[in-house]
């Protein structure tokens, strides 16, 4: 919608400083149009991991967390949504070069190919494994040397144990998230609706422009991304489920999942599915305002941990994440 020039131009007026600046443009594909010095921002200077006090909705001692460990927390979640899904379309990860940084390196433990029924449901997975991965570079780029690396991911026991938690599996079935068509649908339920709530809360936590309008970027396309999967379990309706799936159908399933998130991140009842109570569509969850809830990091560490307890690792992540956000709060 913008050209480069432009581009640079909002990127020198809201960055905090240079390198930070440097670091967008290179992202944005930007360079060579030029930097502005800090004394065109007024002579107000602005560190890019300048500290801010937290407020989360759940706590209500504050915590110190700086923008680079805020970004580096959602980096965390890009390297498991871009795993998901390029396993799902292609097969394979990430490449190598994508996946170093600071923190333990960990590998993938499952993943394959998923065979579509439906072209709709294919396309879907190949255009969201692209952002993803686009999302995976750029946070990286951003970051430069204090991204972390991608820590270990299980994309095989932690959707079973999830499953099982949701009343969507018996107790000692497995769930293989890339079975079919319905049982990737809800998989990718489960990560998106969740992605949306994550940014949403980490906006606040956010003190330099950049790194906010970035973030906010990036909000939207996972919004996006949720509204389509949530769109296409709602079509599902009536249809056969997924292999070795309880219930009636997937509009069914959503709920039971959104039962379980809401049981991990704490007392109150905010998570939705893709219908609502009168069965009637629910593919944006909002409160009465129309405005989509927030989660804390914790919030979220609680869900991909797996857990309502404070811990430092389980579910999708066996090691913990990298980076300094990487506790979930005590909510058992």
């Amino acid at each position: 919608m913008f050209g480069k020039r432009y581009a640079a131009s909002m990127i020198n007026r809201s960055a905090g400083n240079e390198q930070d600046r440097r670091r967008f443009l290179r992202a944005a594909g930007v360079t060579g149009l030029g930097v502005v010095g800090a004394g065109a921002l007024g002579g107000v200077a602005v560190p890019a991991a300048a500290a801010m006090t937290a407020r989360p909705a759940v706590k209500e001692a504050a915590a110190e967390v700086s923008d680079s460990a805020v970004l580096n927390f959602a980096l965390n979640l890009e390297y498991l949504e871009a795993e998901f899904y390029l396993h799902a379309v292609t097969g394979k990860g990430l490449a190598d070069s994508l996946t170093t940084g600071t923190g333990s390196r960990g590998g993938v433990t499952g993943g394959r190919a998923v065979r579509f029924k439906t072209k709709a449901a294919r396309q879907y997975a190949q255009e969201i494994a692209g952002d993803e991965k686009a999302h995976v570079a750029f946070l990286r780029t951003a970051l430069g040397s204090a991204a972390v690396s991608r820590p270990a991911i299980d994309l095989r026991a932690s959707f079973t144990a999830a499953a099982q938690a949701a009343g969507l599996v018996r107790k000692g079935q497995s769930f293989d998230a890339f079975a079919c068509e319905e049982n990737f649908l809800l998989a990718a339920y489960l990560f998106e609706d969740v992605g949306v709530t994550a940014y949403k809360g980490a906006a606040p936590l956010i003190s330099n422009k950049t790194y906010l309008e970035a973030a906010a970027g990036i909000l939207a396309v996972e919004a996006y991304h949720a509204a389509n999967i949530r769109t296409a379990l709602y079509q599902h309706s009536g249809g056969i489920l997924g292999l070795g799936l309880l219930g009636r159908d997937l509009r069914e399933a959503s709920v039971k999942l959104s039962d379980a998130r809401d049981s991990l991140d704490g007392t109150s009842d905010l998570d939705q599915g893709v219908v609502d109570r009168e069965g009637r569509a629910n593919i944006v969850p909002t409160d009465a305002n129309g405005i989509a809830f927030s989660r804390t990091p914790g919030q979220v560490l609680n869900i991909v941990y797996l857990t309502p307890k404070a811990a430092t690792s389980g579910g999708f992540f066996p090691k913990g994440v990298n980076g300094d956000v990487n506790t979930s709060d005590a909510n058992g």
